[in-house]
């Protein structure tokens, strides 16, 4: 696996059990970081730690928006039946190619892509792939939606 990817991997980890648990965002990242990362050759570097936390720390405050958003631009998947894992995917692509900037469109796509095959059912490729297509088409307006929550 790609680093960035782990590092995307690791960001999914977190917001899956705060999404499921309401366990406090950094406390799950610390005790990830320690279990799967700590020591040895699976070590993330501190720039992938620093990525991963980006990502969590982006997406955990904006959940509710970000959801509100792909239900808008995405209204052929009901947001309320979305499995968990697949929102949490959905949500940190949205905040890649939207809110972030760091990461392009067609990155951001593929990466979502590439954890849905990891961490979701056969057709949750097809389906992040699908819903992250309907968003794309309104980049440029769901990043102004942000932003003008921001200010």
């Amino acid at each position: 696996m790609k680093s960035r990817t782990r590092a995307r991997a690791l960001a999914l980890q977190v917001l899956y059990e705060v999404d499921m648990t309401n366990h406090r965002p950094g406390d799950v990242l610390a005790q990830r970081l320690d279990d799967e990362y700590g020591q040895g050759q699976d070590q993330l570097s501190q720039e992938l730690v620093e990525f991963a936390h980006q990502i969590i720390f982006g997406v955990y405050p904006l959940a509710q928006k970000m959801d509100d958003v792909i239900a808008e631009y995405a209204p052929e998947w009901p947001f309320d039946q979305i499995a968990a894992i697949d929102r949490n995917i959905l949500r940190i692509a949205v905040w890649e190619f939207s809110i972030s900037g760091i990461t392009p469109l067609k990155v951001a796509i593929n990466e979502a892509v590439e954890l849905a095959k990891l961490y979701g059912s056969d057709t949750a490729p097809r389906f992040i792939n699908g819903v992250l297509g309907s968003l794309a088409d309104h980049q440029h307006i769901i990043a102004l939606q942000f932003k003008k929550g921001s200010s």
